[in-house]
């Protein structure tokens, strides 16, 4: 697998003709939808002079709202989707293949809901499961596939208004070995401790009906980002050894995105949150920038580093 100075070569060198033809192609997609939003917001103000002059209750106009705020979505999904599709077969679908050969890429395809459910990682009501830009294939001989997920269960309201709550949004990757744990270590992000402080917020986390038993780890620094549960308590500390645990720790610095883990049977699984798609590129941004290039590729490469480290944890297999 190309390391990342590679693959920003790739990126630059080789996809940079494509780059500047699509550059050019959102700069006026962005004057287009920069009028259109203009045009919208004008008929706006017109239809909300009206209603006050006709003195209209508050939920008409918060039904205006809703529909201003509706319409503009379509309407940007509409004009960008076009340039959206150029993006990801001329550069994504590019990019990954130049991360690994192996790797296969489906922009309309996403990671099963049956294998984010064994994953364990989330324990609520699943009531719309939706995704895209699937990857699948072998790195360093591993199967792994992975995709991003917006994940959601319907809520209720004291008023009996319905609205949808997300349970997860981001990066998704499962991955198999040939070797199988014997029990299930689940690592989440640490959000009692922080919260409540150590005393309390350690109750917090020994009381939770949702998951196993709870893990001490040897590493103040790792207990303070993270909180591990598992039917194994040693298999568990075998499993996050000091070096994994650091590379843990490194991706959760790197990323400043929430991490979750899962070691079960013959699977790993990982799950990065995100506030948006990886792969979708922002109109109101360049191409051109190397942070907006690269986030995935860093990402993706953080996330592999510890399969590789499982892999390669002799310690660990050696006890199968």
């Amino acid at each position: 697998m190309k390391n990342i100075s590679e693959l920003t070569d790739f990126y630059y060198k080789v996809l940079y003709p494509d780059l500047q033809h699509l550059e050019q192609q959102r700069k006026e997609l962005k004057k287009k939808i920069t009028q259109a939003a203009l045009g919208l917001t004008f008929v706006l103000l017109l239809i909300v002079g009206f209603l006050l002059s006709y003195n209209m209750p508050v939920e008409i106009f918060v039904f205006v709202g809703f529909g201003y705020i509706s319409i503009g979505g379509f309407l940007y999904r509409y004009m960008t989707k076009e340039y959206t599709f150029d993006f990801k077969q001329k550069i994504i679908e590019p990019l990954i293949h130049a991360i690994d050969e192996q790797l296969s890429y489906s922009a309309q395809a996403y990671v099963p809901r049956h294998v984010f459910e064994h994953s364990d990682l989330f324990t609520s009501r699943i009531d719309r499961f939706r995704g895209n830009d699937y990857i699948q294939g072998k790195i360093d001989g591993i199967p792994i596939e992975f995709s991003d997920l917006h994940v959601e269960k319907k809520e209720r309201t004291q008023k009996r208004q319905e609205y949808w709550h997300t349970i997860f949004k981001g990066l998704f990757i499962a991955s198999e070995f040939n070797k199988k744990f014997h029990g299930k270590t689940v690592v989440l992000p640490d959000r009692a401790q922080n919260t409540f402080g150590d005393i309390f917020g350690h109750w917090l986390q020994s009381n939770n009906l949702h998951r196993d038993a709870l893990v001490k780890m040897d590493s103040p620094e790792f207990e303070k980002e993270f909180v591990v549960y598992s039917t194994d308590q040693i298999e568990a500390r075998y499993i996050l050894s000091h070096s994994l645990m650091q590379r843990i720790l490194n991706f959760k610095h790197k990323s400043k995105h929430p991490l979750y883990v899962s070691f079960i049977a013959n699977r790993i699984y990982l799950a990065i949150y995100y506030d948006k798609d990886l792969f979708e590129p922002s109109v109101f941004r360049s191409l051109l920038e190397y942070k907006i290039a690269m986030e995935y590729i860093q990402t993706l490469h953080l996330a592999v580093g510890i399969i590789e480290e499982l892999k390669l944890n002799k310690k660990l297999w050696s006890k199968q």
